[in-house]
């Protein structure tokens, strides 16, 4: 549960909606998880390349909720809410957070 931040509700209503619309990829995001971590030796190294397409895609997309309400903001509040985004989307997407690292 997100603390009492500035930006708490706002981000708890976007990873909410988040979740419901790219439910059918988060599923397939645990899908691909399990079938890489059961795979044999010899599929591994091909089920983890697909798992990992599928959490690129899913870490794509949080970049872009995050930086779609970003660019409505000012700069001296849109650094405060892509920090406080990335910790919200931590806590609830760990597997999918990378890219919103590198981008901050």
């Amino acid at each position: 549960m997100l603390g009492r931040g500035r930006f708490d509700d706002l981000l708890r209503r976007q990873l909410d909606l988040f979740e419901l619309d790219e439910e059918s990829l988060l599923k397939e995001a645990e899908e691909a998880d399990d079938a890489w971590t059961n795979a044999s030796r010899e599929e591994s190294e091909e089920r983890f390349g697909e798992y990992q397409l599928i959490v690129d895609t899913i870490a794509e997309r949080l970049l872009d909720v995050r930086e779609t309400y970003a660019s409505s903001l000012d700069e001296r509040t849109a650094e405060p809410y892509r920090a406080a985004f990335n910790r919200a989307a931590l806590r609830r997407f760990r597997p999918y957070t990378a890219l919103l690292a590198d981008q901050s």
